[in-house]
């Protein structure tokens, strides 16, 4: 059985701060069901430098009104972007915002939903 392609995920915001402990509970989260996912947090002014290196951009609520921009910018890239859940984001929902992005990644989730 081939192993299932590495799902990588980058979660932004203003500075990264917020994200970065959303990053944490959602790494938590994959170790525990095994997932086979690589989660990093930046600040979303540093997006782009990770364009060829990413799957599933996630922006902090706050920044929904920027999704469709971001999602022009990267498309060359095939990468799907969204914004976080603001309930999951609030509460620290790492599994809720984790089935997000592998639902959006899957083609389960439309990207247009913002």
């Amino acid at each position: 059985m081939a192993e299932e392609k590495e799902l990588r995920i980058l979660l932004a915001c203003g500075i990264g701060a917020s994200t970065g402990f959303m990053a944490q509970n959602m790494r938590k989260v994959a170790k525990e069901q095994g997932l086979n996912c690589t989660i990093k947090a930046v600040s979303k002014s540093e997006v782009l430098d990770y364009a060829d290196k990413i799957d599933v951009l996630l922006l902090g609520p706050h920044f929904s009104g920027e999704v469709p921009s971001f999602r022009k910018e990267l498309e060359p890239y095939g990468v799907k972007v969204m914004a976080i859940d603001p309930d999951y984001y609030s509460s620290l929902d790492g599994e809720g915002i984790l089935e997000d992005a592998y639902a959006l990644y899957n083609g389960e989730l439309d990207d247009d939903e913002d």
